[in-house]
């Protein structure tokens, strides 16, 4: 199998040790874009491949959560129909909710990874194993991160992660293999 050039020999090593993984929701998971219909109903709008990575993720034996700051039933809407465990709505406190995860799980913090893309998330990027930031997180953010995905928020970024943790453990000629997500 070949490896995309962007992955590193570091970053397959950090990348190979995760076993638990948060993603922030909103600049992340999304384009960060909000929409508010008359009725004040909240749209967002995510994309498929991305879903489709944590999918893998799960059935690759790494946990997920999705910790945004935002109170938003889309949100938890998606995180039901993506069967994440750990989902946590209108948490400020990304990194204190990463580390009790990680203790739940009997992991230390060099075996979470973090995806973010601004000031929120920052203590947590500077605080796992890998940080991992999409292509259009906020300048100030991205120096803390480990590795900038190719594709911007919204747009594949998430997918890009996970197929990163996918390739560095191993996991990708199976699925490759089976044709389909199983």
């Amino acid at each position: 199998m070949t490896l995309p050039p962007t992955y590193s020999a570091e970053l397959l090593a950090r990348a190979a040790k995760i076993r638990l993984i948060g993603f922030d929701v909103d600049g992340t998971l999304t384009d960060g874009g909000l929409i508010y219909s008359s009725d004040n109903h909240e749209s967002k709008c995510f994309h498929v491949q991305d879903g489709l990575g944590l999918v893998l993720l799960r059935q690759a034996g790494i946990a997920t959560a999705l910790v945004s700051a935002r109170h938003s039933p889309v949100t938890a809407a998606r995180g039901v129909d993506l069967k994440i465990p750990h989902l946590h709505i209108g948490e400020r406190h990304k990194l204190a909710r990463m580390r009790t995860i990680a203790a739940e799980l009997g992991i230390g913090m060099d075996a979470v990874a973090f995806m973010g893309d601004d000031l929120p998330d920052l203590a947590t990027l500077r605080d796992v194993g890998l940080a991992i930031v999409p292509a259009d997180a906020h300048h100030w953010v991205q120096p803390a991160a480990h590795w900038v995905t190719p594709r911007r928020a919204g747009h594949g970024a998430a997918r890009d992660a996970c197929d990163l943790l996918l390739y560095a453990q191993g996991r990708v000629d199976a699925i490759l293999e089976h044709g389909e997500h199983p």
